[in-house]
């Protein structure tokens, strides 16, 4: 135990040690600001390992989360540097979207999706779009800039958990409601495929948390401890997984 805290400065070690639950028995959260380089990651890291060795936590009950496949590798490689293989048995380090695509498998029955789902990227996304604007007639299917932008707000709907039905209402130009419709076509075809693009891996695991209490309880149930890498840079979507895991 020594030997993972000796390097650390006096903050580190006070946000490392950071009790769980305070003497009044009330859970405990930190928000770590630092600058690059500062050893953030480092913090974190070492978190995990003191919250295993000290018995505070089974490795079972950590979730660790961050944004892109390099840095989870990174954080994984850190926290097997402080444990033993056997201490890290169970331990959870991911994005938020391989995260959100463990829930979705395993809370498979909860959803509109069959076993085998598809997960379509960038190119599939852009190609339904384009067939969807030229069967309903709509002007500019051979717009490049067009497929870019309804992609886009398409995006940002899903992001802000704005679903189909809601976007019209939000919409302030007829072009806006052109992609409204668009974005209900798109979602449709979607569930047709049995498909989910890569911001249905955070919106749908959101989404069932917030509708379906049983499935809600039993993952902040499960989520005892929950790290989040680069916190600042969470849009609405991931912010309200996280608030609704931790409850």
């Amino acid at each position: 135990m020594t030997n993972i805290l000796q390097n650390l400065n006096p903050e580190q070690l006070e946000a490392v040690t950071l009790p769980p639950v305070s003497d009044d028995g009330k859970a405990q959260s930190a928000m770590i600001l630092a600058g690059a380089g500062s050893g953030k990651t480092k913090v974190l890291t070492t978190r995990i390992a003191w919250l295993i060795q000290t018995g505070q936590a089974s490795p079972l009950g950590i979730l660790a989360v961050t944004f892109t496949n390099k840095a989870a590798r990174e954080m994984k490689e850190r926290v097997g540097k402080l444990l033993s293989r056997e201490e890290a048995k169970g331990l959870s380090v991911s994005t938020f979207h391989t995260f959100g695509l463990n829930l979705l498998r395993i809370e498979l029955k909860h959803l509109p999706l069959k076993a085998n789902f598809s997960i379509l990227d960038a190119d599939d996304c852009k190609r339904i779009l384009m067939d969807l604007m030229q069967r309903d007639n709509l002007s500019g299917a051979e717009s490049k800039e067009l497929i870019a932008k309804a992609m886009k707000k398409i995006s940002d709907w899903k992001n802000d958990l704005v679903i189909p039905e809601q976007a019209h209402s939000t919409c302030e130009t007829p072009e806006d409601v052109q992609l409204a419709h668009l974005y209900q076509l798109y979602e449709r075809n979607l569930r047709a495929y049995n498909a989910v693009d890569f911001d249905d891996l955070i919106v749908m695991p959101t989404r069932l948390l917030q509708e379906n209490a049983e499935v809600r309880d039993k993952w902040q149930n499960r989520v005892r401890y929950l790290l989040v890498d680069e916190y600042q840079d969470t849009n609405t979507a991931q912010y309200t997984l996280v608030k609704l895991l931790v409850g």
